[in-house]
């Protein structure tokens, strides 16, 4: 049908320039990581708990996308690391051509490791290559245990699955072992880290990986 026909094409338009920012991004040396989940997960709050983890050990730059504000821009900008923000207008996902045009407003000679915290959505995203080397999926537990199975397509795409507000736990009805499990059972490679931003639980292991696996 024809729909299907202009859905590739632009996928492949996407993909095109995505293979473009995969080749700088080698070429410089930095890794990019597309941060990716539903509003509220606490990516941002993640972020910030991340940077402020591995600040002097490695250099780290943040793209951020939003539908409208710079809010969270400049929460990461008071910690002091370069951030630029792509504001999508409505659009609920990043594209590989908005990361192209974001990456000529950053140093990357002095960067090693790139954040791309997409828009909050587990659908879209998932089928638009930005150029990063992995996708990170952050899956809160006030959401429930069936966010895998619900939004299969993301979990397969991704290489890490983090659990965020563990805190919350005792309080909410989810299964963290059968989010997990129901996370593996889509993608049996998943790494998975259980966080939280409140206690600072899970932040240390999860940036001592990053440190090991990209510094």
């Amino acid at each position: 049908m024809p729909i299907v026909r202009i859905e590739r094409k632009v996928l492949q338009k996407n993909d095109d320039i995505a293979a473009l920012n995969r080749v700088l991004l080698r070429k410089k040396r930095v890794f990019a990581i597309n941060l990716v989940s539903s509003p509220g997960s606490g990516k941002t709050s993640l972020l910030e708990k991340t940077i402020a983890e591995l600040k002097g050990k490695m250099n780290l730059a943040v793209i951020e996308g939003d539908v409208q504000t710079d809010l969270d821009a400049q929460r990461i900008a008071r910690l002091n690391v370069p951030v630029v923000q792509i504001v999508t207008n409505g659009a609920c996902h990043l594209e590989a051509k908005l990361v192209q045009d974001a990456l000529v407003k950053i140093d990357l000679a002095d960067i090693d490791l790139l954040i791309i915290e997409n828009v909050g959505n587990l659908v879209c995203p998932a089928a638009y290559d930005l150029g990063e080397a992995m996708k990170v999926v952050v899956a809160s537990t006030t959401e429930g245990d069936d966010k895998p199975l619900k939004y299969p397509a993301m979990f397969r795409n991704a290489s890490v699955l983090i659990i965020n507000k563990m805190d919350l736990v005792p309080y909410l009805n989810c299964r963290v072992d059968l989010l997990k499990e129901n996370a593996m059972r889509i993608n049996p490679g998943l790494l998975v880290f259980e966080t939280s931003c409140s206690t600072g639980s899970g932040i240390r292991e999860w940036s001592q990986w990053l440190l090991t696996n990209i510094g």
